[in-house]
């Protein structure tokens, strides 16, 4: 089980930098949850602990104190950039060595490949919850706040999801994470033993604007409309379907 302590920058009465009508501390919680689902949501051995997870003042002491108590194999504090550049950049204490450094890099690297941000480097500095943190550390700052494009982007839902996404993929491949083994939501109208009946009834669904298709399972021919990772989004199809006239169920596999 690998534990990570996961640190959205700032909150309660410290907004941290502003700027744009932006305020770090609200752009920094959002990463942070949407990085925490993803990684409840699509891996296995992994616990996550969060400094905070309301806009709540947290200091820097109670932080670090919280993720040394905890035992964390990997400390992540999230924040958001200002004074005039563009871009992500990413920090280490100085001075240490492997696996920090390893670590910074794959990070750093898969957060470039999901935002296309502008690359300032991987970097060192004297941050406190990289210097008290009794475990290997990064601090990572998303954009500036301060700069008209990174914060348009900032103002965004789904570029802040595609931050959080550059770090779980960082952490996953850092940590060798294992998948969790994917369940589909499928939806059905029908199955049949003879195959011109189920291809008349793909027909008649795809007149009516439904993406359907044959497949052949457990010696029936079977007519799939749908699959999906979210079971909501089949259902939803599904009544759908039943509302064009199709006996419409959903299934997992």
């Amino acid at each position: 089980m690998v534990k990570i302590f996961i640190d959205p920058g700032h909150g309660g009465s410290d907004p941290g930098a502003v700027g744009n009508g932006l305020q770090e501390k609200n752009l920094t919680l959002q990463i942070a949850l949407s990085l925490r689902d993803i990684l409840v949501n699509e891996y296995e051995g992994v616990s996550l602990l969060l400094s905070r997870t309301s806009d709540q003042t947290v200091s820097l002491s109670q932080r670090t104190d919280a993720a040394n108590q905890w035992g964390a194999d990997y400390y992540l504090s999230i924040h958001i950039n200002a004074g005039g550049g563009t871009g992500f950049e990413s920090y280490i204490y100085p001075g240490v060595g492997a696996p920090t450094t390893t670590y910074q890099s794959i990070i750093h690297e898969e957060v470039i490949k999901q935002t296309n941000f502008t690359n300032r480097g991987q970097k060192t500095a004297n941050f406190h919850v990289l210097r008290e943190s009794n475990m290997p550390a990064l601090l990572t700052e998303n954009g500036f706040i301060d700069n008209a494009n990174d914060a348009s982007k900032l103002k965004s839902a789904s570029f802040l999801a595609s931050i959080a996404r550059g770090h779980a993929n960082g952490l996953a491949r850092a940590f060798n994470l294992i998948k969790k083994p994917t369940t589909l939501y499928k939806v059905q109208i029908g199955a049949f033993s003879n195959k011109s009946n189920a291809d008349s009834l793909a027909n008649e669904a795809k007149a009516k604007g439904f993406d359907a298709i044959v497949l052949l399972r457990d010696n029936l021919y079977k007519v799939q409309i749908g699959a999906f990772t979210v079971k909501e989004n089949a259902i939803e199809l599904a009544n759908r379907a039943k509302n064009a006239g199709f006996d419409a169920f959903v299934y997992q596999e």
